[in-house]
């Protein structure tokens, strides 16, 4: 694959394009929420399931309780 196809692939894709300067003149820098450490109790059972997924698991737990809290739909979410 040459440069001029690489130039059109990435040309084609919408979440690919390209920017210039004006867009980095306002452009922000947003770093990700920080984790806080903290214990939970976890059944055991739920625990070895996570776990048995691999690597990640605490990841994973934290993405599920984030599914949830955001199909409740009455969160408030943090300003930066």
């Amino acid at each position: 694959m040459g440069d001029a196809d690489i130039h059109a692939s990435a040309m084609a894709d919408p979440d690919a394009q390209p920017t210039d300067e004006d867009f980095w003149k306002t452009a922000k820098l947003v770093f990700p929420e920080a984790k806080e450490t903290v214990t939970i109790r976890l059944d055991s059972e739920m625990l070895r399931w996570f776990k048995g997924q691999g690597k990640g698991y605490q990841t994973r737990i934290n993405s599920v309780l984030c599914a949830y809290m955001n199909a409740q739909g009455n969160h408030k979410q943090q300003n930066n």
